[in-house]
């Protein structure tokens, strides 16, 4: 990888590690530094910021990172891409260049814009939403970059396009280089979400020598595609195969990753140790990108309240169902929804009284907010001396709070804008693709012979399955991955769909669907509206499903001997 171009990352989501920038600038070599700050929940806090100041809308934290990050950036010759606009990337490219002025540092700033729909959303058939806005591509970034820039700001674009769109430039690839493309879009996908490439949330932690302080990843891309995920030396951390595959499962369908350069194949890619703290990226294929680009729509769903009782020691069936009955009573206008959950986190005979309490979720949710207001807990508050033994609650009666709704739209990618605006303040227009393809899933390669087990053993799937789970607005994705080709025939033909709702029966009414990755031994599950109307929804304990492989590895099932460690 003599001649590759050294790509870093230094943000996954918007709040992650303040000091990343000034790590992976110090840490070693790099030729850009990229961000990603954007995700559905953001483009809600910050639709929700720009209402209160039109002149806001962008992660401010990236201007706190600059201050301190610009001049060594300069410094060093490291040009930096990030989609820290958000809604506003034209403010923040205006923020940039006052803080250079003030800094006293010469540096040439520009953005990409064209991806708020929200003026158009009615003409668009979006309806009226908070935010509405269009995942464009790389290059807009592509044509900043040529242009001299050392600062490109840009609003919703995909996450890996701020890693394409360098790479892209450095090569001078062109819009027709599907397979290079895709092998960018592949390295971008892996180290966009930072430290989850490097060791964070991985299945296997345990295994790893130190995740006290990991350090961010960077991709070494070679001019034909094909890349390297490393980290700086010293870090903490370790990317291996098992931490890339496991990112490479991240909110994902099936073999196909659609972006609006490129449709990647992911079940092409393959993966190889290329030393220490080093993986080898390969064979990815690309393919048109589709003629539709996704669009974030966010609105304001209503208002919502909860209140969680303590349930302690026997009888907790019992309890729960006095207090459920009492507050239906009690409650003299009753809330468009309202849900009960009871979390059953007691133990028998336990030695703490909080491992002896179960708690009992009542929440509730209507477009007025009188009706989920400080009377509904209130309501819940007056049982305290009428209702179960043992009764309190973990909060004290408050107001309700706004909540948020997430759909996915679609448009025609020629309806869209796609604007490079140059330090010199040129605008540029990015014309949408010429060769597109209508996007279709991919069907399952046949299975592979299935094995002959021999005894079995029951113990959690975790034991050698490996997840990473995530949301994608009321959709969540699991992925699983094995290590050996005979772990990968036997979860081949044991982790149906139907055994996916067996394990969890929380999705045991929902459309869920199966996608196989036999060069990642991986098998991939769309579960569908498992997130109600996405994560500001809180449609369950657990709104973005980050959890949910773990739960699913956890639970136990019988597997052979002779695949056990």
């Amino acid at each position: 990888m003599r001649d590759a171009v050294r790509i870093g990352n230094c943000s996954g989501f918007y709040g992650d590690r303040l000091a990343a920038m000034r790590e992976m600038l110090t840490g070693g070599d790099l030729d850009y530094l990229t961000g990603d700050y954007l995700a559905e929940l953001t483009m809600l806090i910050l639709g929700r910021d720009r209402m209160k100041n039109p002149d806001g809308g962008y992660a401010k934290t990236f201007l706190r990172q600059l201050e301190e990050c610009l001049g060594l950036a300069k410094d060093k010759g490291v040009r930096i891409v990030a989609n820290a606009g958000g809604l506003n990337p034209a403010g923040l490219a205006t923020a940039v260049r006052a803080l250079a002025d003030r800094l006293g540092i010469e540096a040439s700033v520009a953005h990409v814009e064209g991806d708020d729909l929200l003026p158009r959303a009615g003409e668009l058939g979006l309806g009226s939403p908070l935010t509405a806005n269009a995942y464009l591509g790389a290059w807009g970034i592509v044509e900043c970059l040529n242009s001299g820039a050392d600062i490109v700001v840009t609003g919703r674009v995909t996450d890996a396009s701020v890693i394409v769109g360098p790479a892209a430039a450095h090569f001078g690839w062109r819009a027709g280089d599907y397979d290079r493309l895709a092998g960018a879009v592949i390295a971008g996908h892996v180290i966009e979400c930072g430290i989850q490439a490097s060791g964070g949330n991985y299945a296997f932690f345990t295994e790893l020598a130190d995740l006290t302080h990991p350090g961010f990843p960077l991709a070494e891309i070679a001019a034909d595609g094909s890349s390297v995920i490393t980290k700086h030396d010293g870090t903490g951390g370790a990317v291996t195969v098992g931490t890339v595959t496991s990112q490479l499962l991240y909110e994902v369908t099936g073999g196909r990753y659609a972006n609006p350069d490129v449709t990647a194949r992911l079940d092409s890619v393959t993966l190889r140790d290329d030393g220490p703290d080093r993986v080898a990226i390969s064979a990815a294929t690309g393919e048109p990108p589709p003629p539709t680009l996704k669009v974030s729509l966010n609105g304001i769903g209503g208002f919502r309240n909860s209140i969680s009782f303590v349930l302690t020691g026997l009888d907790i069936e019992a309890k729960a169902g006095l207090v459920q009955r009492q507050l239906d009573a009690a409650l003299t206008v009753r809330p468009a929804e309202m849900e009960w959950t009871l979390a059953r986190t007691d133990h028998p005979d336990a030695d703490t009284e909080e491992t002896a309490s179960a708690l009992l979720h009542c929440t509730v949710r209507d477009p007025d907010p009188a009706k989920v207001g400080r009377g509904f807990t209130s309501a819940g508050i007056e049982l305290a001396l009428a209702s179960y033994p043992g009764f309190h609650v973990t909060a004290p009666p408050g107001d309700g709070s706004v909540y948020g709704v997430f759909t996915a739209g679609c448009v025609d990618a020629g309806e869209v804008p796609h604007i490079a605006v140059l330090a010199d303040g040129a605008r540029v227009t990015i014309p949408p693709a010429t060769q597109t393809q209508v996007l279709t899933a991919v069907e399952d390669p046949p299975l592979p012979p299935p094995l002959d087990t021999g005894p079995t053993r029951r113990v959690p799937l975790g034991t050698i399955a490996g997840a990473r789970s995530g949301d994608k607005g009321g959709d969540a994705n699991v992925g699983l991955w094995v290590r050996t080709d005979d772990q990968w025939r036997w979860l081949a033909h044991f982790l149906t769909v139907d055994r996916v709702r067996d394990l969890l029966p929380e999705t045991a009414d929902l459309g869920v669907t199966r996608h196989l990755l036999p060069n990642l031994r991986a098998v991939n599950f769309v579960i569908e509206g498992l997130l109600g109307q996405g994560v500001a929804y809180q449609a369950r304990f657990d709104p973005q499903a980050k959890g949910l492989g773990e739960w699913l590895r956890a639970r136990h099932v019988d597997i052979p001997e002779r695949l056990l460690p």
